[in-house]
């Protein structure tokens, strides 16, 4: 029975069993959706009704703090990363965003680097990868150490690496570029540290490093299209691309 004031919605959702299997999309209803509904409760829901009533294997998808930090939850939702609304994350996203009655499809990443685990989980551990190539500070602990907050930092350059370091990894960047290039993610990890002293020492190898890494990954190149500030949740200005590229031109000299 359908109840005022509620959603009801037909979904369209990739199912795969895993990586080698072929996969497709099936068609699940689900009524009486509170419009408040975050989109990972809704598919909670729907899980419950798939297993108990069903009698189904469950959708499987990513999911962890659900507010927005953590960048797990990587879902195309009608053809945009993290779905419809700007600057959120699919667990920030709310079913008041869709209209009543809409056909809503939902399926995983589409990268190279990213291949599918099952249904609506992709494999992101590239991105991983490319963080241990070079996105790390060497810090001498031994003695005595300088505490971080201790070291004059002009304001400019201590707000452009808190900007970068927003970054959380979702790999919406890759997902909205038509190249899949992750130009984006590797410049932000690779500004956050480029402005602060702490991470001077490496500076030139971490450049050279995290872009080979990106490359043997698989991701593709660039398309300036900017694609991939617009479906950033946190934001992150193709700006830093820029200052990527000049990092990596800086560090042959």
């Amino acid at each position: 029975m359908m109840k005022k004031g509620l959603l009801n919605f037909t979904l369209k959702i990739w199912r795969q069993k895993n990586n080698k299997e072929k996969g497709k999309f099936k068609t699940y209803k689900i009524y009486n959706l509170s419009p408040n509904s975050s989109f990972l409760e809704m598919l909670d829901l729907l899980n419950h009704q798939i297993l108990y009533e069903k009698k189904e294997s469950p959708i499987s998808f990513d999911h962890d703090c659900r507010e927005g930090i953590c960048g797990m939850c990587s879902l195309y939702i009608n053809g945009r990363a993290h779905g419809p609304d700007d600057l959120v994350t699919t667990c920030q996203l709310h079913m008041r965003h869709f209209h009543n009655g809409e056909t809503i499809y939902i399926e995983p990443w589409r990268a190279k680097p990213f291949p599918i685990i099952k249904d609506l989980i992709v494999d992101r551990s590239s991105l991983d990868r490319i963080i241990i190539s070079g996105g790390f500070i060497s810090v001498n602990t031994f003695g005595k150490t300088i505490d971080g907050n201790m070291i004059p930092i002009p304001k400019e350059d201590a707000d452009k690496a808190f900007d970068a370091a927003t970054c959380i990894g979702c790999g919406a960047c890759v997902a909205a570029c038509k190249n899949r290039s992750a130009m984006l993610f590797v410049s932000a990890k690779v500004t956050q540290f480029a402005f602060l002293p702490q991470g001077k020492i490496e500076r030139k190898n971490r450049v050279l490093n995290m872009v080979k890494k990106m490359d043997e990954e698989g991701f593709g190149s660039c398309t300036n299209t900017q694609a991939c500030e617009i479906e950033c949740p946190k934001g992150i200005s193709t700006e830093y691309i820029s200052f990527l590229n000049k990092e990596y031109i800086l560090s042959f000299t």
